[in-house]
């Protein structure tokens, strides 16, 4: 298998299903935005220690599977959806859980504060910012589709949820 195939060199692209798209469809935005924000996790899981870098692996693989659903339109065939990995609707409520253990660990928060600190938390910053930036993308893709939504709740949820979390990782002590 080539890595090439030409087939987008007039800036098209396929979904997973066989539709063609332009480059800069919504839905393409939306799954290449979450697919930086797994290399910039992959980035910070390369100086984290356990258990965060296991964290962070498991938020990367939510992200590549998020992604898998993005590049698959609602009205795709039921064969292409029926390759779908699946999704977990908890994986908000487990962030959350995460983020109440490390909340009180941490002194509360009184002010805004300036990223950076440790190389580590400086790489969580960027992670966060790039993940609230996909949000968007991923948010302007729902809000044009609606009947089969294009994003569903449980997602849009764990999304938002994933830049709280990378805030609070941001926030020493790790």
């Amino acid at each position: 298998m080539n890595i090439y195939t030409r087939s987008g060199d007039e800036g098209e692209t396929g979904l997973f299903g066989g539709d063609r798209v332009s480059k800069w469809d919504l839905r393409v935005k939306a799954y290449g935005e979450i697919d930086e924000v797994n290399a910039v996790l992959g980035w910070c899981a390369v100086v984290a220690e356990s258990p965060l870098k296991e964290q962070l692996e498991r938020e990367q693989q939510r992200l590549l599977d998020f992604g898998a659903w993005l590049a698959t339109p609602p009205d795709a065939s039921e064969k292409a959806r029926a390759q779908l990995p699946d999704w977990e609707d908890s994986a908000a409520t487990l962030l959350e859980e995460e983020i109440d253990a490390m909340e009180s660990q941490k002194e509360p928060l009184r002010a805004f504060i300036l990223p950076g600190g440790t190389e580590l938390s400086a790489r969580m910053h960027v992670a966060r910012t790039v993940c609230r930036r996909a949000e968007r993308a991923v948010c302007a893709l729902a809000a044009t589709e609606s009947a089969p939504p294009a994003v569903h709740p449980a997602q849009l949820a764990w999304l938002n949820r994933l830049s709280d979390w990378l805030f609070v990782v941001a926030r020493p002590p790790f």
